[in-house]
């Protein structure tokens, strides 16, 4: 395939050239993919405002998060398994985040520790927290996220269940042998068993919290 100038062509490329196991996983939604379809419709209907005869020789995109500046409003939502894709993963992706100016938000599931991630350079970094039925696990993260300079954390609430993701129950999938999930190796979480269905579904249902309500605030 020639050059890319659209991300959405970024796609095709993957289906071509990554195991079929791991396209399905970041391509894939949950049982009939409604909400995966959904939710591409909703973005799809906002537009963009035209403003005509206004002098656009000077263009400042840049906008404030939290209290942080940022190049443009546009930040890198938390992805797992980055390295299932490339062996750089989460790393070129910080790199990629810095240089663009703008927040990369880190997986609780993601490849590359809290302190991996940091140690590419400068960068505004945000971290994605699931909520472990073990609260000592979750208390640990926070701390060692906030010690590797990340600013913020993105509260995951909508997965005291995983959705029923078809494709990774075909795949019966599971991370692959020579990568785990860094930021909990050293709590004996860090592996992922083989299921007769999903790996990543038995995980979730072992580890993450299902009673967590508005109680716990």
């Amino acid at each position: 395939m020639g050059t890319i100038t659209n991300v959405s062509e970024y796609e095709a490329v993957a289906k071509q050239k990554l195991p079929k196991m791991v396209y399905d996983y970041y391509a894939s939604g949950a049982e009939d993919q409604w909400t995966l379809a959904e939710n591409r419709n909703a973005f799809s209907r906002i537009l963009f405002r035209p403003r005509i005869l206004i002098d656009v020789s000077k263009i400042d995109m840049s906008t404030t998060v939290l209290g942080f500046k940022i190049s443009m409003p546009i930040m890198i939502a938390p992805t797992a398994f980055q390295k299932m894709a490339h062996p750089e993963g989460e790393y070129a992706t910080a790199r990629a985040a810095s240089a663009a100016g703008t927040i990369m938000t880190l997986s609780s599931w993601a490849t590359s520790s809290v302190e991996e991630v940091s140690s590419t350079g400068p960068g505004i970094r945000f971290f994605q927290l699931y909520v472990y039925k073990d609260r000592n696990v979750v208390a640990q993260l926070v701390r060692r996220a906030e010690r590797a300079g990340f600013k913020a954390i993105a509260l995951t609430v909508d997965t005291p269940r995983l959705g029923r993701r078809e494709s990774d129950i075909k795949n019966r999938f599971v991370l692959p042998p020579h990568l785990t999930l860094k930021n909990f190796e050293g709590l004996d979480l860090g592996k992922m068993d083989k299921a007769n269905d999903s790996g990543l579904a038995s995980y979730v249902a072992g580890q993450i919290d299902r009673t967590l309500s508005w109680k716990v605030f």
